[in-house]
């Protein structure tokens, strides 16, 4: 049975959460990007749930979650921070089985398993750029550049009320087909079910762009360019699952490049008929990626 209820972290934020299994069930832990929320699970969850204690949170500033104003509360620093103690008050002294994250998700899994590894047996990343290929990319492959430059206008102080205008056609856009068209995946119910999401607040997911130096560069405002990472904060030290749309027209496969220099234990998992959004598309792909990975029996 899917369980919906708010938990209250010891630094004072709320994560709005989705559940299924038992709590005395190893912890499967799903981390959803932008624009989406924690329903975007709802299949996994029911899949997972005899064998795991499964949650997924809508993240800072999302849904019924917390939604600090200042951009400096969705720094790296701080997110991180809510999931580290969101497994620690889960399942304290006993690491997560996997973290699971797509996208913006996957960005902050990057960082808990360079920060806190212990927390985690397994890192499994769909369409999620590791920080070390993004920064490279971002500074000098022109392709990745062009791709990026959306982020840009997320980063603008009327983004937020910008994209719910006219029924947040410009965040449905997000989801349109090459061609324009709208994907089959994108039901009458689940467009409804994503704009009753959107309405509840857009100001934190746009504050995820607007606190992360990691954009592209444009005239005068050198971004990527600008930073350097030392190898420290890139090391992923958990044994890791890459799992990759191909036809995602925003990260493009240079990204999958040289990630073996970062993680020693990688195993990278392509899939030809899916873009960005591979966790709508693939759901059956994903199930079975993740049965595997996680060495359940079918």
């Amino acid at each position: 049975m899917l369980r919906t209820g708010t938990l209250t972290l010891p630094h004072g934020i709320t994560l709005h959460c989705r559940s299924s299994g038992s709590p005395d069930q190893p912890l499967l832990v799903f981390l959803h990007g932008f624009p989406e929320g924690s329903f975007i699970w709802e299949d996994m969850l029911h899949s997972f749930a005899h064998d795991f204690h499964c949650v997924a949170p809508d993240l800072r500033g999302y849904g019924h979650s917390s939604q600090p104003e200042r951009t400096q509360d969705y720094r790296p620093k701080a997110l991180v921070q809510d999931l580290v103690a969101l497994i620690e008050l889960l399942t304290p002294g006993r690491p997560a089985a996997a973290v699971v994250a797509h996208d913006w998700g996957g960005a902050l899994a990057w960082n808990l398993a360079n920060q806190h590894p212990r927390l985690m047996q397994r890192l499994v990343t769909i369409n999620a750029p590791h920080p070390g290929s993004f920064l490279r990319e971002l500074q000098h492959n022109p392709a990745q550049q062009a791709a990026s430059q959306y982020m840009h206008y997320l980063r603008r102080p009327d983004a937020a009320a910008q994209l719910l205008e006219h029924e947040a056609a410009r965040l449905f856009d997000f989801f349109r087909l090459p061609n324009g068209a709208w994907p089959a995946w994108l039901t009458p119910a689940l467009r409804a079910q994503y704009l009753a999401h959107w309405r509840l607040g857009m100001h934190g997911p746009c504050q995820y762009y607007a606190a992360s130096p990691l954009v592209p560069p444009r005239g005068s405002d050198a971004g990527a360019q600008a930073i350097s990472l030392p190898n420290d904060f890139l090391n992923i030290n958990v044994p890791t699952h890459v799992l990759w749309g191909e036809q995602d027209v925003a990260l493009l496969p240079g990204l999958l490049n040289g990630l073996e220099a970062w993680i020693p234990d990688l195993q990278i998992h392509h899939q030809p008929h899916a873009s960005h959004w591979l966790v709508h598309e693939q759901p059956q792909w994903l199930h079975e990626q993740l049965r595997q990975i996680l060495s359940i029996n079918t």
